[in-house]
């Protein structure tokens, strides 16, 4: 496998782990949050399509049978935060819990397809990018929150200029390197391509499926993303012309010949 554009300078962390991170294994980070109707199913799939592939599933503090139902089924690696810290909270906690090297990130709601996940992981693992992010090539989605996409995405490019053309996406896939350049806060996975861009990191856009949701639904309006993505753009916008991105670091060797 390639080496990642940004290698950390830290010794490997692997969170709640005690084992270090194995290089040539994929980790599959899916949050959940009271998404009892289609938390089975999805799950199911993820791993008949991906067999073999860690998958962490994070339940966001859900107050419905979400923990009850993600528990038991073979493949998968359930993960609970105690109190919901949000969709990014989620995300930021599953990326560090999981003990692959490539690390693929998609949503609980069943709307990204699983299939797509071997194509990202290539292109990371074969070097031809250091992220890749999937692109909805044909959403199923209502045409006013299709509308209100196209708006925030174009804002968001001429603001902050990632490059991405679809940044809803959560299909993604980063080295685990990668997670030292994020900052937990509530909105991060929309502004994930902003971040590694930044950071001078390759990313290359592939077009994956979109399906219709099968069950539950949308925990946000459109209003609701409209207001959160100004503040949450303004935030970024500062945050990127302030944020330090630690280079390789080394110490001294010590010094043996005073005792002697």
């Amino acid at each position: 496998m390639s080496s990642p554009g940004y290698t950390s300078p830290f010794s490997r962390c692997a969170g709640l782990r005690s084992a270090p991170p194995t290089a040539a294994k994929v980790s599959i980070v899916v949050p959940f949050y009271n998404e009892e109707a289609c938390v089975e199913f999805v799950l199911r799939e993820i791993v008949a399509c991906q067999p073999g592939v860690e998958v962490v599933a994070v339940d966001d503090g859900s107050t419905d049978r979400t923990w009850e139902r993600m528990q038991g089924i073979p493949g998968v690696t359930p993960l609970r935060l105690t109190e919901n810290c949000g969709q990014s909270g989620a995300l930021y906690a599953g990326l560090y819990f999981a003990e692959g090297d490539i690390l693929v990130m998609l949503d609980g709601d069943g709307q990204n397809d699983p299939a797509d996940i071997a194509k990202l992981v290539e292109l990371v693992r074969r070097g031809h990018c250091d992220v890749a992010v999937g692109r909805r090539a044909a959403r199923k989605d209502s045409w006013s929150r299709r509308a209100a996409s196209r708006i925030a995405n174009r804002v968001r490019r001429v603001f902050l200029r990632d490059g991405i053309s679809d940044t809803g996406c959560s299909l993604k896939a980063i080295h685990r390197d990668h997670i030292d350049l994020l900052v937990p806060f509530n909105g991060l996975h929309r502004y994930l391509p902003a971040i590694f861009t930044h950071a001078g990191l390759k990313i290359s856009e592939v077009d994956v499926n979109h399906r219709e949701r099968k069950a539950g639904r949308s925990k946000y309006t459109n209003l609701d993303r409209a207001l959160r993505g100004v503040y949450d753009l303004v935030g970024v916008c500062w945050l990127l012309k302030r944020k330090v991105i630690l280079p390789p670091m080394k110490t001294a060797e010590p010094d043996n010949s005073t005792s002697r």
